[in-house]
């Protein structure tokens, strides 16, 4: 009896790095930004693209294919312009965007200079009640008081998310009452504290901030930071590039035309691995190999002598670029560590509408009366 009980015991023991050895964690976080309260598709003469029909539609889907999923939106998702417009269309615009964004679920919006065209009482106003929060670390009023909290911590998919929200330095148009810190400091410091004090797996920072701030923030962040993902330019689409060791930046889409999707397979930790890479090394190649084939054939057919050794030269620098995209076209995730995988979902003529949201949009932009691209 006891030696059975001794075998038992050691199956067990045999069996606990087996089960410790379990899948990496999986999360899709998707992300709009620059809405800019756009309601409907724009007037695009090649392909009517965006509105919050299509965007509804967009999440479902992603809900539906079984992954866990946070939405988040990287700021000015409500007005056109950043100045104060006292018009009842803008305004109800701006709410049915506000009530879409709760409605779909989305856990977290950076305050961006739009978002805060009619002044700070009526982004107040307009929120009080919702589930979604609106972030920013660097935002103070006139006696220092912060209005927005500066992070939150999410929970889905087994990963504990940090998420900060940081807005433009100086004061908002809509809104001289308040005045935002340099937003690089302090959005760093913030990431900081939520990896020492609260454990966060991933940290991503919604810069609701020019382009240019949002690389910095990224190039000094080391490893507080994996993402930061941008709004303020209208920038469109990017390809999730990794400044400095650890951190990818890359806008968040534009006028409400694509849901950006960023998949991450989490296994252990440091930076995160592009796996979107393979596929545009796999696109460089090509261009490569074809530009190497005509190097070749000039080559071949020319006698000029400069000419010649000006080919050879070219083609021995293509044949490196070429060994060196050979080697990036094969991207897999680490074992061990940590993968992602960024796109963007345009939301074109196949993404149908949600029929009962279009009506309600219908109401304020009748269609056929989007303005001409913007």
């Amino acid at each position: 009896m006891k030696t059975r009980f001794t075998l038992m015991l050691m199956a067990v023991l045999l069996l606990v790095p087996l089960m410790a050895q379990a899948a990496p964690r999986r999360l899709v976080l998707l992300f709009t930004g620059d809405n800019r309260g756009e309601i409907a598709p724009c007037g695009c003469k090649q392909e009517p693209q965006g509105g919050l029909a299509r965007r509804k539609t967009a999440i479902e889907q992603e809900r539906a294919r079984g992954l866990p999923v946070v939405l988040l939106d990287s700021g000015n998702a409500l007005f056109r312009e950043p100045g104060r417009r006292e018009e009842p269309l803008v305004q109800q615009r701006a709410e049915l965007v506000l009530d879409q964004m709760e409605a779909q679920g989305t856990a977290a919006m950076a305050v961006g200079e739009r978002d805060l065209s009619l002044g700070l009482p009526y982004l107040q106003k307009a929120t009080r009640g919702k589930k979604m929060k609106l972030l920013s670390a660097n935002l103070v009023d006139k006696a220092g008081k912060a209005p927005f909290a500066a992070s939150m911590v999410v929970e889905a998919g087994g990963l504990k998310l940090g998420v900060v929200g940081v807005s433009p330095e100086g004061s908002p148009a809509g809104e001289p009452g308040l005045k935002g810190r340099p937003p690089v400091e302090v959005a760093l410091a913030e990431a900081r504290r939520l990896r020492q004090t609260r454990k966060v797996d991933v940290v991503v920072i919604l810069a609701a901030v020019p382009y240019q701030q949002a690389v910095k923030m990224a190039l000094l962040a080391g490893d507080a930071v994996d993402f930061v993902v941008q709004s303020n330019d209208a920038r469109g689409i990017g390809i999730g590039e990794l400044v400095g060791s650890h951190t990818a930046v890359f806008p968040a889409g534009e006028l409400g035309k694509q849901v950006t999707r960023l998949e991450l397979s989490v296994d252990g930790p440091g930076p995160s691995v592009d796996l979107g890479s393979g596929t545009r090394a796999r696109q460089q190649l090509r261009v490569v190999e074809d530009n190497l084939l005509k190097a070749n054939e000039r080559l071949a057919s020319t006698q000029d002598e400069p000419t010649r050794a000006e080919l050879t030269r070219t083609i021995v620098e293509l044949e490196g670029r070429l060994r060196q995209l050979e080697a990036e076209v094969d991207v897999k995730p680490p074992a061990g560590g940590r993968a992602h995988q960024l796109s963007y979902v345009t939301l074109g003529l196949a993404v149908p509408d949600d029929p009962v949201l279009k009506q309600r949009v219908e109401q304020l932009e009748p269609a056929g009366s989007a303005s001409a691209p913007h």
